[in-house]
């Protein structure tokens, strides 16, 4: 794309952007208003509705009123033509009072054991009802025949009377009466008159709050639904009651006491009713219910009455209202789009010229033509951007001639460095990450035996399969940009035999200083370990006849006192019980140095299992306790808790720790005191460290250095083997013993074995 269409595409973009955040602020603050507008015409329905609500509830309290003290003055009016006595009442005179003082029935409820029930009634249907399960109504009965006065907040109560509110009848529940209840204790029985009360539904339908609401509903469209909430009982199950079959709602315990909850929403529509009641604010909601898009407000009456008033409205008007207003602005919005693209367009045309001279001569010296020069007409950014192209060029032109001079020096150095790597003796490969060879020399192909065109582009299989671990540790170490110098290892040709090398791992790292290849020097050490390895043949060998020396010198001395014996024998023909003692020791002694120069020379093998050392060192404590006492030596341990098992070979455990142990006490003869044992878990070095310290005679600073050596021993009767042995065991196990003394104040004997 051209920059002149980029420029008008870009100036019809911001024009574009402009007019959309214009529209969307008109819109928005325009649906904002005529939601407010349509708040407060509610708003005015519920307070139109809380008036008239207050106004009605007022008119029908005093009917109310007036009918219960008439309901009373008929009581009081049958009282004084009725006997004291319910069973001298009959339901004949009952009927003949009811057309006197003109009310529909008189019933007379009398207290049994439990209940409280109509006994005698003009009305046989209210014949044995009882009062039981009436709720407040059974309250007011028991508190008018106790204290001949009702306290309970429902009906109206006058001395020795209470009249309940109008409700349906339990003995014909197709009826609303008007009850009244009369008792001033000179009689058995509640006198109760009543009259139908259907004037106060009629009022209610035709005059009260349900006219005004489908009056309000009927000249405004748009309004969906009106009803009043209770908070008191809207939301919670309804009080329903079987009366002769039929189920009765509670006239006085209603959820909405007026008009009619159109569109429910009850969970949300409870949280609401509730909110506003709480907080004395209306509260508003949107919802799409019933395939319909309304908004519902929820108006506390406040003061007018206990009650909040639900308002529908249709909130498919508010939206054609404001669609009507968004397509008209957004056709005005695209007709100036157009204009303002067929502006930029030619606008852009003019601007953009003189920079087609200037891209006319930045392909020429793309093309290698730096002489070519732009002329400057103007002094703005293009005319700028014009000296600096023609001062590119010039530079461009110097760059170009050192840049060849470069080139030729780089390629001398290039065939320099070719010929260093391929003539020397080393063999060199470089690898990526991934091990993939990128490059090798010609040493390589002699020494590992791939060609150069073979190994490219390969991961070759050249390490051992019990050292990947290590190369795997190396490669680690090169990567976190560490280097490993003349590390000596081995490598598999390409015929599969194994050579000795010493290797030089080197990262190659890019502009950014990131390892992005591995270089390794190969360097055959093969004739120099065979040459190692006989040094250390020789070396042995001369261990092995110094030993051997060691050997004889111990095993001459008795065989001499043998030989002695033998020719003694030959002369004398016998020998006395201590020289045949004397031999049998000697002997013993042969036996024993040759016992332990074998167990020197090949070891035993090992059978390593999850050991309790404290418990092996516990055992060898009671082996030796006697010889201890013997010597009035005593053992002082400390052992951690919780140490963990240790895998070993537990006989030859056990020959090392008494070979320490009965050192201690040998050099503890003739010296009593303690000896000291110590069993310790190091965790930050994962090892455990055993100590044993005694308080003997010590060992000369000269003498440290030759513990261990074959037949080198302080004891008379030693023959130096016991420690080399326990040393070896100790190196077997992967561990260190360390003999630390001082003449005249004891000896420290530290074994340090790795827990794996």
């Amino acid at each position: 794309m051209s920059i002149k269409a980029k420029l008008s595409l870009l100036i019809s973009v911001i024009v574009t952007i402009i007019l959309t955040l214009n529209i969307s602020i008109f819109y928005f603050s325009s649906k904002n208003k005529l939601e407010e507008n349509l708040n407060q015409e509610m708003i005015t329905i519920a307070r139109h509705i809380g008036t008239s609500l207050g106004t009605a509830e007022k008119s029908k309290a005093f009917l109310e009123n007036m009918i219960g003290e008439r309901l009373r003055t008929v009581a009081v009016s049958a009282l004084k033509e009725l006997d004291p006595s319910i069973d001298r009442v009959s339901n004949e005179q009952l009927v003949e009072l009811s057309r006197k003082f003109g009310v529909d029935h008189i019933s007379l409820w009398k207290r049994t054991d439990n209940d409280i029930v109509v006994l005698k009634s003009s009305d046989p249907n209210e014949l044995n009802m009882g009062s039981s399960t009436m709720d407040y109504w059974f309250t007011a009965f028991n508190q008018l025949l106790n204290e001949r006065y009702v306290s309970i907040p429902q009906g109206q109560k006058l001395p020795n009377y209470w009249s309940g509110p109008a409700q349906y009848a339990s003995s014909d529940p197709d009826h609303v009466n008007k009850w009244g209840y009369y008792y001033d204790g000179s009689t058995d029985y509640i006198i109760n008159p009543y009259i139908s009360a259907e004037a106060f539904l009629n009022y209610e339908s035709k005059v009260g709050t349900a006219a005004l609401v489908r009056s309000l509903m009927k000249d405004n469209s748009d309004i969906l639904g009106i009803a009043g909430f209770d908070p008191e009982f809207f939301g919670k199950p309804p009080i329903i009651k079987m009366k002769k079959g039929k189920a009765v709602y509670n006239l006085d315990v209603r959820g909405v006491p007026f008009g009619e909850n159109t569109y429910p929403d009850e969970e949300n529509d409870r949280a609401l009713v509730n909110r506003a009641n709480e907080t004395g604010q209306v509260m508003t909601s949107k919802a799409r219910l019933q395939g319909t898009s309304i908004i519902k407000s929820f108006i506390p009456l406040n003061d007018e009455a206990p009650y909040v008033v639900g308002v529908v409205f249709d909130y498919a008007v508010v939206k054609e209202a404001l669609n009507r207003q968004l397509i008209l602005h957004s056709s005005i919005s695209l007709t100036l789009i157009l204009i303002a693209w067929m502006a930029s367009y030619v606008i852009a045309g003019v601007l953009i010229r003189p920079l087609r001279h200037i891209l006319d001569n930045v392909n020429g010296i793309a093309k290698g033509r730096f002489d070519s020069k732009i002329v400057v007409r103007s002094k703005d950014e293009l005319g700028w951007l014009s000296s600096r192209v023609n001062a590119m060029a010039d530079n461009l032109q110097n760059y170009m001639s050192r840049l060849r001079d470069s080139a030729e020096e780089l390629r001398s150095t290039k065939e320099y460095l070719e010929s260093f790597v391929n003539q020397t003796s080393d063999a060199i490969h470089v690898t990526d990450l991934e091990g993939t060879v990128i490059q090798a020399n010609n040493a390589f192909e002699t020494m590992y035996g791939w060609r150069v065109e073979e190994a490219l582009n390969r991961k070759l299989d050249k390490i051992p399969d019990h050292l990947r671990s290590e190369y795997e540790e190396i490669r680690r170490r090169i990567e976190r940009g560490e280097s490993v110098t003349d590390y000596e290892t081995v490598r598999v040709r390409k015929d599969g035999s194994l050579i000795d090398v010493s290797i030089t791992v080197s990262p190659i790292r890019d502009e950014n200083e990131k390892v992005m290849a591995i270089a390794e020097i190969s360097r055959n050490i093969t004739a120099r370990k065979q040459a190692e390895e006989a040094i250390r043949r020789t070396e042995k060998l001369s261990v092995i006849g110094q030993l051997a020396a060691g050997v004889a010198h111990e095993i001459r001395n008795p065989l001499t006192t043998l030989r002695g014996f033998v020719q003694l024998s030959q002369k004398q023909g016998s020998l006395s019980e201590p020289f045949i003692e004397i031999m049998l020791s000697e002997l013993d002694r042969i036996n024993l140095i040759v016992g332990e120069f074998l167990v020197l020379a090949k070891p035993q093998a090992g059978k390593p299992q999850p050991t309790n050392l404290d418990n092996l060192l516990q055992d060898m404590i009671a082996l030796l306790y006697s010889q201890a006492r013997l010597l009035n030596v005593s053992f002082v341990t400390h052992f951690d808790k919780d140490l963990p098992l240790l895998d070993c070979d537990a006989n030859q455990m056990k020959q090392v720790f008494i070979n320490i142990i009965k050192n201690a006490l040998e050099a503890m003869q003739d010296i009593s005191g303690t000896i000291t044992i110590e069993l310790r878990h190091d965790s930050e070095a994962s090892v455990v460290v055993i100590r044993v310290i005694d308080q003997g005679r010590g060992i000369a600073a000269d003498e440290l250095p030759r513990l261990g050596e074959p037949f080198f021993t302080s004891k008379p009767s030693g023959n130096g083997l016991g420690l080399m042995v326990s040393q070896r065991i100790i190196a077997n196990h992967k561990g260190v013993m360390n003999i630390s003394s001082k003449l005249g104040e004891g000896t420290c004997v530290e074994i340090r074995l790795p827990l794996r």
